[in-house]
Formats: C-alpha cells, sequence, structure tokens
C-alpha cells in the first residue's frame, strides 16, 4: 500500500510541477504586457496625434490595461507561493514514503 501512495505522491508532483510551470509562465506574459504598457507610454509621448489615432483604430496601442496586469502579476505570485508550500509538502511526504 505505501508504495502505491509513493507512486500517487509522484504523480501529484509532477502535476503541481506543471501547474508551477504554467502559473510562471502567466505570470511573464503579465509582466510583458506591463512593460508593454510602459514603451507604448513613450512612444504616446512621442508620436503625432495623426499616427497615435491610427494606432489607436487599428487597436495597436491602448490594448493593454497596466493595472489589472499588475493585479494579475499579484495574484499569479501569491499562487505560485502558495502552490510551493504545497510542493515542498508533497516533497516531503514523497520522502518520507521513500525511506
Amino acid at each position: 500500500m505505501e508504495r502505491v501512495l509513493e507512486i500517487d505522491l509522484a504523480v501529484y508532483a509532477d502535476a503541481l510541477a506543471g501547474e508551477a510551470a504554467a502559473l510562471a509562465a502567466r505570470a511573464e506574459r503579465a509582466r510583458s504586457r506591463i512593460r508593454q504598457a510602459g514603451i507604448e507610454r513613450q512612444a504616446r509621448a512621442e508620436l503625432d496625434e495623426t499616427a497615435l489615432a491610427v494606432l489607436e483604430r487599428l487597436g495597436v496601442l491602448g490594448r493593454i490595461d497596466a493595472a489589472a496586469a499588475r493585479a494579475e502579476v499579484r495574484e499569479l505570485d501569491a499562487a505560485l507561493a502558495a502552490l510551493a508550500q504545497l510542493q515542498a509538502w508533497v516533497e516531503r511526504r514523497l520522502a518520507d514514503a521513500a525511506a
């Protein structure tokens, strides 16, 4: 029965690692949007009104909600921290089961 638990823990640990990778990728995409918003702000300060109007109409500028992206990063960072705690617990249980 302990061998089954060890296998289940290993499979769960693998699933958690995949979830952590997915969350980390989402957080990086949100951070990228924040950086892009900063670039957009700089471009808006230097481009003429006609170019800005065209770019906004095309949806090239003005698509990024930096505040929402920052909130998403905070949420994802909290989720990653909680997930790291769970992963550490599972790894300890896995080590105990293997001992």
